[in-house]
């Protein structure tokens, strides 16, 4: 059993919801024994970009014991597996998000604090006060300047996203002046699949996966498409 994620299939290639396809080789890897291609599927881009981004920090040599990570976009579909992620490898996870009646489902999921995504969305100086260790961003523009801004001596920030924007109105002084990397993730044409990810990892993300089926929002109008739709739900243990 193989997975296809990425390289523009049902994107600039047609067939993304074709039964059967002819493909290029080397756009497959192999799937992980802890999945289901169930489970795969359900996980989606979302979770396979959010384990990208672990693996970026943990590529730079951010541990458990290196200090905060920040992950912003936290209720989003990246953020919330970036953190159960983070959270059950140990990390000291800060959730950043506009929604406060959602911080009880980021700390289950492993959230250690949660932060008003405000204090990052509006144009900050090029340089402010260390405090993350490295950073999960999937929102970009002010949100990703003020992250680096805030990123201590060394560390790493794993752009994602754009939920805000595209642009990065930043400078380089985190850059030249603190040592911090920009890593970007990208799942299209990635050769970083699955296939790579440590065996402790994909275990982790499957621990984490709950997969239900939803009910449908309208029952008078509830269609095969509905009935068949099914959700992943990352969360700590029960």
């Amino acid at each position: 059993q193989v997975v296809l994620n990425g390289w523009g299939v049902g994107e600039s290639h047609s067939g993304g919801l074709a039964q059967k396809a002819r493909l290029k080789g080397d756009w497959l890897v192999k799937l992980p024994a802890a999945f289901t291609p169930r489970q795969a599927m359900a996980i989606g881009t979302a979770g396979y970009t959010a384990m990208l981004c672990v693996m970026a920090l943990q590529k730079h040599g951010i541990t458990p014991g290196s200090g905060e990570v920040l992950v912003t976009g936290a209720t989003g579909g990246v953020g919330s597996v970036a953190i159960a992620l983070l959270g059950r490898l140990g990390y000291q996870v800060v959730a950043a998000t506009g929604k406060a009646a959602e911080a009880d489902y980021l700390k289950a999921l492993g959230a250690s604090a949660i932060i008003d995504r405000a204090e990052l969305a509006s144009a900050g100086k090029p340089l402010q006060k260390e405090r993350w260790a490295a950073v999960v961003d999937a929102v970009g523009s002010h949100t990703l300047a003020n992250a680096l801004a805030q990123t201590r001596y060394g560390g790493v920030v794993a752009a994602c996203g754009l939920a805000q924007g595209m642009d990065l109105p930043g400078s380089v002084a985190p850059f030249i002046l603190r040592g911090v990397t920009l890593a970007g993730i990208g799942t299209s044409g990635s050769c970083c699949a699955m296939a790579g990810v440590p065996t402790a990892s994909s275990a982790i993300v499957c621990t984490q996966c709950r997969i239900f089926t939803l009910p449908p929002r309208n029952p008078e109008k509830k269609t095969a498409r509905s009935a068949r739709g099914s959700a992943l739900r990352a969360r700590g243990e029960d």
